[in-house]
């Protein structure tokens, strides 16, 4: 055999040794260990499984248990580890505020329905819930629902005693402003989706004064609603307390050297 062959063998083995030792060598080294995310303590909260509205009856299938950051959670949410039966104590309650889906359940957002009425639950302290006639004329067309901002108006037909021959004039004022409706006849929540809720009564969420000038303007002419934005709800209440301070100013009257009181009307 050729020396230069049998050379250019030996270095070929030579080196396919080397590459062999190399490769079984860089196998044995340990992999790189990946990183540990840290662990979040979580517990299980009782959640709306989907939206809840207000005056809505809780039932099983309202609700879930959902995996929630222990360190976030609040001591009024409901827990599996307290309360096992929570989902049950809490079923055929009645949600007195909206819950959106995912939203943990709050017993502070819940009357029990065979507790205290409904409405008394749902109404601020020091407000008042007053009822009052409507029709599709006077109630925007009945596109105004439960939670929705209205205007009170009253018309009234008056003679005027400078010209008893004339026709009657007509006066309109805003007597009431940005008033929160509470319900539609007795439903305090839309139903089924609907846009509009035509009914015959309606029920605001007043003011001790502000019911008052209610009752009053019942009395003297036509009550009319008028559907505020909802932009508006923030809006300060100047002008209803305004009017409703003015007509409400008593004085006193002096008749024959007899005192007595009366309430002004302006």
């Amino acid at each position: 055999m050729n020396t230069a062959r049998v050379v250019v063998l030996t270095i070929a083995v030579g080196a396919g040794g080397v590459a062999a030792y190399l490769a079984s060598g860089s196998d044995d080294r340990p992999a790189p260990v990946a990183a540990v995310a840290p662990t979040v303590e979580t517990v299980e909260v009782l959640v709306a499984k989907s939206d809840i509205n207000l005056g809505q009856s809780l039932k099983p299938e309202h609700l879930q248990w959902q995996s929630w950051p222990a360190a976030t959670t609040s001591s009024s949410f409901i827990q599996r580890k307290d309360r096992s039966k929570g989902d049950a104590e809490v079923t055929g309650m009645i949600a007195r505020a909206p819950f959106i889906a995912g939203e943990p359940i709050r017993e502070q957002k819940l009357v029990k329905a065979d507790g205290s009425g409904f409405m008394a639950a749902i109404l601020p302290a020091g407000m008042r819930a007053v009822s009052t006639e409507i029709s599709p004329e006077t109630g925007a067309g009945g596109f105004i629902l439960p939670n929705d901002r209205v205007d009170v108006l009253l018309s009234k037909r008056e003679r005027n005693p400078e010209q008893p021959n004339a026709g009657d004039v007509i006066s309109s004022e805003i007597i009431l402003s940005n008033i929160r409706v509470l319900a539609i006849d007795q439903a305090p929540k839309e139903k089924d989706g609907q846009t509009t809720v035509v009914g015959k009564t309606v029920t605001l969420e007043l003011k001790p004064e502000q019911a008052e000038t209610l009752a009053r303007a019942r009395q003297s002419g036509t009550l009319s609603l008028a559907l505020r934005s909802i932009a508006d709800i923030n809006v300060a209440e100047n002008r209803s307390d305004e009017n409703s301070r003015r007509r409400g100013d008593s004085v006193a009257v002096i008749r024959f050297g007899i005192p007595s009181t009366m309430t002004t009307q302006k």
